[in-house]
């Protein structure tokens, strides 16, 4: 097809597109398919793919969760209702495309109203600028998803539970909203990062510590405030479904990151709080959906790893200028090629 075919949007989001494969290729210095980066977390889990032909999680016990009570009073989140409103709640922002594409995707094409928050700040122990390298990766990712390249608005937005969420909605497009909690990476050895003070969402969850800090400095969360936060958002979304990573309790967490599990079983606890039943919940598997058979392929496989070569773009842990070099990354290339949400009652609860 030739330019004088195309359309003024068609030459603009071309244009876009060439330019993030154009970042891709000047910024990555690609080793095997992932970039090598400096010493941390992001170097540990290079290693650990590379060695391994995948991530090697810990598995930590994890206690159990007391639910949390629902708000008392309408949120200082809540945002204009739409239509089919998903709430997708993930422990990392790239967690739904890996995991939960092509169903994120298709949801966003139908026109449904998508709420997605994520977690934790995907750290590594890095510090805020790479989280945030990840937020505009994962931004950049939704651009795809719906075919657009507008300004998305930030703002913060203190919540009843005394937490300080910030949050990003399009411009021109207010249906879709992505929230981020910004709490610490919780490592694949589920011992946090010796920057964040060695905690995450398990020492939380555990009593280990008695709060997490926000990297971003925002009010520290004890897990009562982590399980309110996370009803009150619930609520304020008002969704038809909700989203999100398998949790501890479920036989397919074990050989899983530790933040999946812990954000899995967190929701899971919070959600009957705000009148979610467990018709209405789905959750995804992490790492352990390698050893399920293939499911996407063709040109939908083609339309997902496009979403995740956009995002990867941002994060040097996982650039991939081709998407025959995303593929190619031992782990995420298995993952890519695979989706399985799974219901309470497909869970294998232990």
């Amino acid at each position: 097809m030739h330019d004088e075919d195309l359309s003024g949007a068609e030459r603009e989001q071309d244009a876009v597109r060439a330019a993030r494969r154009i970042r891709a290729t000047r910024r990555g210095l690609l080793v095997g398919g992932l970039a090598l980066v400096a010493l941390g977390g992001g170097a540990l889990l290079v290693r650990q793919i590379r060695r391994s032909g995948g991530p090697a999680p810990a598995w930590t016990p994890l206690r159990a969760i007391t639910p949390p009570d629902a708000p008392a009073a309408l949120s200082p989140a809540v945002e204009a209702p739409g239509i089919d409103t998903a709430m997708m709640v993930w422990a990392h922002a790239d967690d739904d495309i890996i995991f939960a594409n092509p169903g994120l995707a298709d949801a966003i094409l139908s026109g449904a109203t998508v709420r997605a928050v994520y977690v934790t700040a995907g750290d590594a122990g890095k510090g805020i600028d790479y989280a945030r390298e990840r937020e505009a990766g994962i931004r950049a990712a939704y651009d795809v998803m719906r075919g657009g390249t507008g300004e998305w608005d930030e703002r913060e937005i203190t919540l009843l539970s005394g937490a300080r969420i910030t949050r990003f909605v399009p411009a021109d497009e207010p249906r879709l909203s992505i929230s981020v909690l910004r709490l610490p990476d919780g490592g694949l050895d589920a011992k946090g990062f010796a920057a964040t003070g060695n905690a995450g969402l398990t020492q939380l969850i555990n009593g280990d510590v008695a709060e997490l800090v926000p990297i971003d400095g925002g009010p520290a969360y004890d897990l009562p405030r982590l399980t309110a936060t996370l009803a009150e958002l619930l609520a304020a979304a008002a969704p038809r479904h909700v989203c999100t990573n398998v949790p501890h309790e479920s036989a397919y967490a074990h050989g899983d990151h530790p933040d999946h599990s812990c954000v899995g079983s967190l929701v899971r606890a919070s959600a009957p709080a705000v009148g979610l039943t467990a018709e209405r919940m789905s959750y995804y598997l992490g790492y352990p959906s390698q050893d399920q058979p293939v499911n996407v392929t063709g040109a939908v496989l083609d339309a997902k790893v496009e979403v995740y070569r956009t995002y990867a773009a941002d994060d040097p842990v996982v650039r991939c200028a081709e998407a025959s070099t995303c593929l190619a990354q031992p782990g995420f290339g298995e993952w890519l090629r695979r989706t399985y949400p799974k219901t309470e009652a497909e869970l294998r609860l232990s």
